[in-house]
């Protein structure tokens, strides 16, 4: 009998330091790729002094958490201010799926695996990913001069040598920690979603009810993704924009349709759009945001302006209901209808939690010289984005009890696993 290799010995053949660099490089790589023809799309390969690469860097470290801070300089008679807050949800919805693909290649076609062999193959992808996060974070750096615009300020800015600069740093011990915990996300998602993903013995037990609810989450999260990209290449054929289109596609469109999911289950947003920035949106929400001080974003107030919003709620329940269906199909025939209503209520329930706090913008930027030029007014801008945050957590449950227990009985007729026919005794 050819003897064995030693259980380490087996693992680090399967997926070692090698695979590891392989999975981290592979997964920032298609981030990066993703993140530069996007910005490429939005202008910003034009940005002077070759900061193109870094402001790719920049964003990739956003999309997996990280910190950036915005800095301004314009000398001791004037003062800057700046700040943002956004998470480019294309680049970090690539980069989970590339990163849980990798990290369950190596574990595929088996039923169980230890947990020390989980937990050490995580452990690798987690210092390479380090690694590979801390390089990103010091490259992420850089600064711009900006016009001062108005010929007053501009007079007095040659008259008193002010010279507004404006630039963006990493926060590097919260991008490692955020970039970590989210790593730590994607791999436990990538378990809990994948049928086929091996775990711990002791874990098994709980896969019935935890997996189909994760896999219809994801289902419903790619499909909003796949839905209002194709409405937005049918708009750039129809109506041109096609590189502000794609602009959008590659940064924000789960930003973009992610929110309108919440809207469409009744939640409620409040934000301000005001000055240069804009938001990777249809022309009807940002003309709301535009109306007053503080604007409400639900489904009431956008009809007032369009009332084909409503098609959002009838789009919200098809879907629902498909992955509830979908859930239920694939859970064991014993599971009744109203337990596939409380899975499907805390599913869609943390989705909606995680939408909302992974959805949030904000943005402000102002310059004034010898006080003249309000921060936040004529010579700057702000905007921000903030949900009614635990009202949609409970929309969300509402709508998942119905459409799990609707979805449950649409599924009696599909043979599940652990069912027994008559055919079969």
């Amino acid at each position: 009998m050819i003897p064995q290799p030693p259980f380490d010995q087996a693992v680090v053949a399967r997926h070692g330091w090698a695979q590891a660099v392989a999975t981290v490089l592979v997964a920032l790589g298609a981030m990066g790729v993703v993140a530069a023809l996007g910005l490429w799309a939005a202008g910003a390969s034009d940005l002077p002094d070759n900061a193109f690469p870094r402001v790719v860097a920049a964003t990739v470290v956003t999309a997996v958490g990280g910190t950036i801070k915005l800095s301004g300089s314009a000398g001791g008679l004037a003062d800057t201010k700046a700040g943002l807050t956004v998470i480019p949800l294309s680049v970090s919805l690539t980069g989970a799926l590339v990163l849980g693909a990798g990290f369950l290649r190596p574990l595929r076609h088996r039923a169980v695996a230890a947990g020390r062999e989980l937990a050490g193959w995580a452990a690798r992808i987690a210092v390479v990913w380090l690694a590979a996060l801390l390089a990103l974070a010091y490259a992420a750096r850089q600064t711009f001069k900006l016009s001062l615009g108005d010929d007053t300020l501009s007079d007095l800015g040659d008259l008193f040598g002010v010279s507004p600069e404006v630039g963006f740093t990493t926060d590097v011990p919260q991008t490692l920690l955020f970039g970590l915990l989210w790593m730590a996300g994607v791999l436990l998602l990538a378990l809990l979603v994948s049928a086929r993903a091996p775990l711990p013995g002791r874990l098994v037990p709980f896969q019935e009810s935890v997996r189909p609810a994760a896999h219809a989450m994801v289902v419903l999260l790619l499909a909003y993704v796949v839905l209002g990209t194709l409405i937005a290449l049918v708009v750039a054929v129809t109506r041109g924009h096609a590189r502000e289109t794609l602009a959008v596609i590659l940064l924000g469109m789960p930003n973009l349709v992610w929110l309108t999911l919440t809207i469409g289950l009744g939640a409620t947003w409040n934000g301000r759009v005001e000055g240069p920035f804009g938001l990777p949106m249809p022309h009807l929400l940002d003309e709301v945001l535009r109306s007053k001080d503080t604007a409400t974003l639900n489904l009431r107030t956008l009809a007032e302006h369009d009332g084909r919003v409503w098609w959002l709620v009838v789009v919200d329940a098809v879907l629902l209901l498909a992955v509830a269906f979908l859930m239920a199909a694939r859970s064991p025939a014993r599971v009744r209808a109203w337990q596939h209503a409380v899975h499907m209520a805390v599913a869609l329930a943390l989705t909606v939690l995680m939408i909302c706090l992974v959805g949030r913008i904000s943005a402000q930027y102002g310059l004034s010289v010898l006080g003249i030029g309000d921060l936040g007014g004529g010579l700057g801008g702000k905007l921000f984005l903030e949900p009614e945050l635990w009202a949609a957590v409970g929309l969300g449950a509402l709508w998942g009890l119905v459409t799990g227990f609707l979805g449950a009985l649409l599924a009696r007729p599909v043979r599940r696993k652990g069912e027994i026919k008559p055919a079969d005794a």
